[in-house]
């Protein structure tokens, strides 16, 4: 395997990315994706993760991952997480190979998808990708099991007990597993990012290292500016910032993921491309409802958010 770049400080917010395609097609639109990473960062990410499940990176081959890799820790003023995952070990580890030889910050990994597996063949899993990787950045683990099989915390106990892995990004917005995280923090070196955007205000307070949000994707300036505030113990205006990204979060919940965050990257000028799947009609009512509330909503939003 090859090795990746040096290990990099994780934390902040590092909005989930969408994957921008071509329209009527599912080919990665590479020049939408460069400028997404300056919108990005320049809505104060910092760092990005790249083809997570907001990224629908499930949709692109290996190639079009690897360029697309490539292309944006090119152009990106931040480090870059990359979503290795897939449904076999052999697909991962040869991803994670990929990612490393682009110059991936941090490889995030969820267990092997579709089929079930129970904790020991996960936890199995993860230790033979971590003997395999051979890399020397950091490696989190993905748990999102409303998608794929779930990570006991146990499993994520002994994993950091080794020294296999590094961190996790806990979308399971389950508090009580996400409790479980911080108190092994306090035992182990493992940085804990949350993937839930109702509870990330919360899980800040309560000692996460950072967001790694689809939300933030679509609004990085509110969501950085609730951590910011939150960090510096302004109180007023990280329960504003909140409040909105509630607001946000309201409706785009309402929509298949992650249909309703690229509609809102197509209204604020990025491009993002059709929905995998075709909306239904009352669907598609709703989306044109929330499009006209969006744009009415989110310039006074954005503003606000802003230093």
């Amino acid at each position: 395997m090859a090795r990746g770049s040096s290990a990099v400080s994780l934390s902040g917010v590092f909005p989930a990315a969408i994957t921008p395609h071509r329209p009527g097609t599912w080919e990665a639109d590479f020049g939408a994706a460069l400028e997404l990473m300056d919108f990005l960062a320049n809505g104060g990410a910092d760092g990005i993760c790249l083809l997570g499940s907001t990224g629908e990176f499930l949709h692109f081959d290996f190639e079009q991952r690897r360029r697309l890799v490539h292309l944006c820790r090119k152009r990106s003023r931040v480090p870059i997480v990359v979503n290795v995952t897939h449904s076999t070990l052999a697909g991962a580890l040869q991803l994670a190979d990929d990612a490393l030889s682009c110059g991936a910050d941090a490889l995030m990994l969820a267990p092997p998808y579709y089929f079930r597996y129970n904790a020991e063949e996960v936890e199995e899993f993860y230790r033979v990708f971590a003997g395999n990787a051979g890399c020397q950045v950091p490696l989190l683990l993905y748990h999102i099991p409303q998608f794929t099989n779930g990570i006991a915390l146990a499993t994520v106990e002994r994993l950091a007990r080794d020294g296999l892995y590094q961190g996790i990004k806990d979308s399971s917005c389950d508090p009580v597993n996400f409790q479980g995280l911080l108190d092994l923090k306090k035992e182990y070196p493992l940085v804990v990012f949350s993937g839930s955007e109702r509870d990330s205000a919360r899980a800040l307070r309560a000692g996460a290292d950072g967001l790694i949000l689809a939300n933030a994707c679509a609004l990085p300036e509110v969501v950085c500016g609730m951590a910011k505030a939150i960090q510096t113990g302004n109180d007023a205006k990280a329960a504003a910032q909140y409040t909105r990204l509630l607001e946000f979060d309201a409706w785009i919940t309402r929509f298949p993921a992650p249909v309703g965050v690229k509609r809102a990257m197509e209204l604020r000028g990025q491009k993002s491309g059709s929905p995998a799947v075709p909306l239904a009609p009352a669907t598609q009512a709703l989306m044109d409802e929330f499009s006209v509330w969006f744009r009415q909503w989110f310039p006074a939003v954005v503003a606000d958010a802003r230093p």
